[in-house]
């Protein structure tokens, strides 16, 4: 029988990496501080168009870096943002040894070529109460226009349309060969929170091949 495996954690090895690396002497003491600092900053800044959140550690030093389709908003003027970002988490997130701070961010230029932004629009859009069918086909064209995107899927799941019983919906365009490692697939999930319960959103897309 087959079972379920997270796509970037099946292609780690070959062509992806970890979102955290760097020098881990205690491994789960800085592991579960990563694990703060992200679910910090994702109810902080995640309606700005975050994508996903790195953290490199040094000898000297923690390196965080955001990726968002909307930096100018973090930063803020003349780097406001990003100071009291900076001072909030060594306050509350980060412990009284810990060594030197720096943020970085890095712009996303095209947010269709990006599952996780993708399956941040898919969830708004349901949270606003669109049909959820309407809302598949848009983004699927949209996401489908750049030519980039040599295929995508987005799975809907839950009390769809405020219906009495959950069901999974989906919708797909282009190859999606899921089973192939060297396959460059862009993967994400999140939550539509509505009225009527939580909708469950995942995103695949492929990129093409990396050798």
């Amino acid at each position: 029988m087959s079972h379920r495996v997270h796509p970037k954690a099946f292609r780690i090895k070959e062509i992806g990496d970890w979102i955290s690396r760097g020098f881990y002497r205690d491994a789960p003491k800085y592991l579960a501080e990563d694990l703060k600092i992200r679910n910090f900053l994702y109810k902080k800044i995640g309606n700005l168009g975050v994508e996903k959140i790195e953290i490199e550690r040094f000898a000297s030093n923690v390196k965080i870096i955001i990726f968002s389709a909307r930096p100018g908003l973090i930063i803020g003027r003349g780097g406001e943002g990003i100071e009291k970002l900076k001072e909030e988490i060594e306050k509350k997130v980060l412990d009284k040894d810990s060594k030197d701070l720096k943020i970085e961010i890095k712009e996303i230029r095209d947010p269709w070529f990006s599952a996780g932004l993708t399956a941040q629009y898919v969830a708004k859009q349901i949270e606003k109460r669109f049909l959820f069918r309407r809302v598949l086909k848009q983004t699927l064209e949209k996401v489908m226009t750049s030519g980039k995107i040599k295929g995508c899927r987005i799975q809907l799941s839950g009390r769809l349309n405020g219906a009495e019983i959950s069901r999974t919906e989906w919708s797909q365009k282009g190859r999606l060969p899921r089973q192939s490692l060297r396959a460059d697939i862009d993967y994400a999930q999140t939550c539509a929170y509505c009225t009527y319960g939580v909708i469950g959103v995942k995103v695949w897309m492929y990129k093409g091949d990396k050798f």
